[in-house]
């Protein structure tokens, strides 16, 4: 399917949050979790379109160039997102740069929602309600 990219490309593991963040925390970040998405997204778009034209492919020596290429790309994949995780950060959209961070809303946990291009977290929402349940920061109440 030409054009499409990976959700979760294959042969990498998802991030997972390693801690919980107060919202001026998790904004403290955002410099280095920047840097780490923008190549997430990057790198995937790459991937995707080596795996597009490996689709196509029907000689034996291209194919075997090109699996190595996308081995290549998938590998520095897993990096960046073991690179994320260690931040403490989730990655939740390889092609939009989604990440959501662990954070507090009236003593239970819900999720500090930020998306590649974003200045700061401006929302957060309920672990199970997804992007689309995202609210505003000014409704975040971090007490315990």
């Amino acid at each position: 399917m030409a054009g499409s990219q990976f959700a979760t490309p294959p042969r990498v593991a998802p991030s997972r949050p390693t801690r919980r963040f107060t919202l001026d925390e998790a904004n403290k970040t955002l410099p280095l979790v920047q840097r780490i998405v923008g190549d997430i997204v990057r790198v995937n778009a790459e991937a995707t379109a080596l795996k597009d034209h490996l689709d196509s492919l029907r000689d034996n020596a291209e194919i075997t160039r090109a699996n190595k290429e996308l081995d290549s790309r998938v590998a520095r994949l897993a990096e960046l997102v073991s690179e994320l995780s260690d931040v403490g950060a989730e990655l939740k959209d390889y092609r939009t740069g989604l990440i959501d961070f662990m954070g507090r809303h009236e003593g239970h946990d819900v999720y500090l929602c930020w998306k590649l291009g974003e200045e700061k977290i401006a929302f957060w929402h309920e672990l199970a309600a997804g992007f689309a349940g995202r609210r505003p920061v000014s409704q975040l109440k971090e007490t315990e």
